[in-house]
């Protein structure tokens, strides 16, 4: 792993999809997607590209900045912004946008992870 280092990931969410969450959670907008399922995306990342499996999250900090549409692909990238090897932390940098580059979700996660690096 080094600083600047990023994973990324693109999923459109169906309006039968958001459907499918409401069931679950009661969230009866079909027009819109859910941050959770916005943050899921996140944890997709954090857990099997960057850092990859064995990550724990310690820390996550997000700011919803805009909508995003059911139907439209989103784009959710993170990147390494800080490495501490000796206590196996890494620093990430979340952003998720829309396809014209609108900037729906940023925030900042800390993980503890396995092979950190020196």
């Amino acid at each position: 792993m080094e600083v600047g280092q990023f994973a990324e990931t693109a999923r459109c969410y169906a309006p039968e999809d958001l459907q499918r969450f409401a069931g679950l959670s009661g969230h009866d907008d079909d027009r819109t997607v859910p941050e959770p399922l916005i943050a899921a995306l996140f944890s997709y990342l954090l857990g099997v590209e960057l850092p990859g499996p064995g990550t724990n999250y310690l820390k996550q900090d997000m700011r919803f900045l805009s909508a995003a549409p059911a139907g439209e692909r989103l784009t959710a990238r993170v990147e390494i912004t800080r490495l501490r090897p000796d206590k196996h932390l890494v620093d990430l940098r979340a952003t998720c946008r829309r396809e014209d580059g609108t900037l729906i979700c940023e925030g900042r996660s800390l993980v503890l992870a396995k092979d950190v690096g020196a």
